[in-house]
């Protein structure tokens, strides 16, 4: 059932997204939207990858993993945000695509991780 229940709900937010008018947004309002829920589910992907690595590791490992993602967390928002006195500016395609990266290093931490054994300074990028 839990394989079945998770491209239905892929499947629900692609058509919500697109019925949003995601497929050829209109205006900016439109385009932030959908870049904003394009975001949060990379976002929920990364937190996903992240726990499934941290499972395999042992205590220190997980350590070393914590650190490494912190950093680059750190380092993504400096890339992808400023802030100004008029506020804060996120530019949401940049944030996405370094998402996306990170999920690719930590699917890639999890497959050495579980066949040939972690690279300790790997884990810390």
């Amino acid at each position: 059932m839990k394989k079945i229940a998770l491209p239905l709900l892929l499947a629900a937010f692609s058509m919500t997204a697109y019925a949003a008018g995601c497929g050829k947004p209109r205006n900016a309002f439109d385009q932030v939207y959908c870049s904003s829920t394009q975001f949060a589910q990379a976002d929920r992907d990364l937190n996903q990858q992240y726990d499934r690595v941290k499972q395999a590791l042992q205590p220190a490992e997980q350590a070393t993993l914590k650190h490494g993602q912190l950093a680059w967390l750190s380092q993504r928002d400096a890339k992808c945000s400023l802030e100004k006195d008029e506020g804060y500016f996120v530019n949401l395609q940049c944030a996405t695509d370094l998402t996306q990266q990170r999920i690719a290093f930590l699917r890639e931490r999890e497959r050495e991780c579980t066949s040939t054994g972690c690279v300790d300074e790997k884990l810390g990028e």
